[in-house]
């Protein structure tokens, strides 16, 4: 067995959990567990969510090597949870209600076999074989505006890569920019992140990194921009493969934006593929079904598939889908939606706005994959 979705349920908590494993390789599970009584006080609810991870870890004899907490209420959440969790990992905290009327939920990878480090750079190292896996979760300043933290953010993290002999171009695989304001503070971001991935060999002729750029609050209400990110210290050129869709989607280099669409990473016994945020648009770049989220819905995961199809991947590969809507009003319609065709599968829908006020929803997702590629080593 590769492959295959089950649930974990305890008192008062649910954890969704997709686990593809190999003979003689790591397992890796993608979770998300979710609050179920909405009736519960916050840190009810949190409790509820940790102890279902303590039975969870023992259940599947994995560890943490990165966790996400959605908050309805960062300001007044945040530091509970970090007062909580006290577990040794990467660890992202962010405001993005999650629409089942909860107040909090938590996405997790977990990985067997791995030695998991805080090292000097501040990163948090999962390491096996010839692999270093670097994450880092909620880095922020709360100085200037979004193209001032951005910048800080960037040459921060880039500062962080070198000293774990690495650079932002070769070896970060994936990013996520959250957004606080995103109507009036998404501008800034892009523009800081041109300018640096530009000056660090990152451009259009070259590459970019799979990302999602999205609405979210931090608890410091000073800050525009929260950055999380994920690179690969051991891997080659010939190991990354980037993912366009280009009868579906343009490239985001023709609106002014540098992310790449979908990255896949090949390793000898199995494939990881990120795709980015992705939404209702075309080949030329406009919002498709502008006012109909049914439509909109329809073609993000239209394009999705696009993505996937070309990673030979599918729906079915998928370990982990977020789900954003800018009005939290579409969230029946939407979770119909899902509710039909995917059934089981680890997905959360989130109040997160898109950066573009026509676009209702956004979706992200990480599929994985049998290989057999005796050119690289196994994860």
């Amino acid at each position: 067995m590769q492959s295959y979705q089950h649930t974990i349920k305890v008192e008062r908590a649910t954890a969704e959990i997709f686990t593809f494993n190999r003979k003689d390789g790591i397992t890796e599970h993608q979770v998300l567990i979710h609050a179920t009584d909405p009736h519960m006080t916050f840190n009810e609810q949190l409790k509820s969510i940790i102890d279902c991870y303590q039975q969870l870890r023992h259940a599947v004899n994995a560890e943490a090597i990165f966790k996400r907490y959605f908050l309805s209420d960062a300001a007044n959440q945040a530091q509970k949870v970090i007062n909580a969790d006290d577990n040794l990992c990467a660890r992202s905290v962010i405001q993005q209600t999650p629409l089942n009327g909860t107040k909090i939920a938590l996405w997790i990878i977990m990985w067997t076999d791995m030695k998991v480090t805080q090292n000097e750079s501040g990163l948090y190292e999962a390491s096996h074989g010839q692999y270093r896996h670097f994450f880092n979760g909620s880095a922020h300043v709360a100085t200037g505006n979004s193209e001032c933290q951005t910048k800080s953010l960037l040459n921060e993290y880039i500062a962080q890569l070198k000293k774990e002999e690495c650079d932002i171009a070769d070896n970060c695989i994936r990013t996520w920019f959250y957004v606080n304001d995103i109507d009036n503070n998404y501008h800034g971001m892009v523009k800081a992140r041109n300018e640096i991935f530009h000056a660090n060999g990152l451009t259009p002729q070259t590459h970019f990194i799979a990302s999602t750029g999205i609405g979210g609050r931090q608890a410091e209400g000073k800050v525009s921009v929260q950055f999380d990110n994920y690179a690969i210290d051991g891997i080659i050129p010939e190991q990354v493969h980037y993912l366009y869709a280009s009868d579906n989607m343009d490239s985001t280099s023709e609106y002014g934006v540098s992310f790449e669409r979908g990255t896949m990473i090949d390793y000898g016994d199995r494939r990881h593929v990120f795709i980015s945020g992705t939404a209702s648009i075309n080949n030329k770049g406009e919002v498709m079904y502008i006012g109909n989220i049914r439509r909109q819905t329809q073609r993000m995961l239209d394009n999705v598939k696009a993505l996937l199809h070309e990673a030979d991947c599918d729906f079915c590969d998928v370990g982990v889908m977020l789900v954003y809507l800018r009005d939290s009003s579409d969230y029946q319609v939407v979770k119909e939606i899902f509710e039909k065709q995917f059934h089981g599968k680890p997905y959360i829908i989130l109040h997160a706005p898109v950066c573009r006020p026509t676009w209702l929803i956004e979706m992200e997702c990480i599929a994985v994959k049998a290989i057999d590629n005796a050119n690289y080593a196994a994860l």
